[in-house]
């Protein structure tokens, strides 16, 4: 049995740029029906098309171990670890944040984000990782600027459910 629940990515980017505009991740996250679950970590970045990494929209680990010991694992989220996490130093005021527990979560990322991308295609990636489970990510394809209203989607398996990116003018 599979239990769900979601979190929520929001990032307001009003701003004088002529970038500027609205983007939601939305994550279903399923909770495992296993003998020893944990919460999972979890990676979201934007990537351009040469696959270069563009920002860490989202961090989320176990940031309650003394002495930062939460980011020892972090490396378990291998892809970006390679391409982005190795070279950050946790905390990361606007990006990191606790892992949650089932529910629906908000988080607001600073605009500055995304602001200054210039126009082209993108791609959200969503990693994520858990204690004694599996490690998963889902790709979303993305125009940036959008010129309209866009719903993109893509679907795990078995770490991750549906991965929604929504973005608007």
């Amino acid at each position: 049995m599979k239990l769900r629940y979601s979190i929520a990515l929001s990032l307001p980017l009003a701003s004088a740029s002529a970038m500027a505009a609205d983007l939601a991740l939305k994550l279903d996250v399923p909770q495992l029906n296993v003998a020893e679950y944990h919460r999972p970590y979890i990676a979201a970045w934007l990537e351009n098309a040469d696959h270069k990494v563009v920002a860490n929209l989202a961090v989320l680990y176990d940031t309650k171990k003394k002495d930062n010991a939460g980011t020892k694992w972090l490396k378990d989220m291998r892809q970006w670890w390679r391409k982005a996490g190795r070279e950050l130093s946790m905390p990361m005021d606007g990006v990191s944040g606790a892992t949650r527990a089932p529910g629906e979560v908000t988080l607001n990322i600073p605009k500055a984000s995304l602001d200054k991308l210039p126009a082209g295609q993108y791609t959200v990636l969503v990693e994520a990782a858990r204690e004694a489970g599996g490690r998963e990510v889902v790709k979303v394809p993305l125009q940036w600027p959008p010129k309209s209203a866009q719903n993109v989607a893509g679907q795990g398996k078995e770490e991750l459910g549906a991965v929604v990116v929504q973005v608007k003018p």
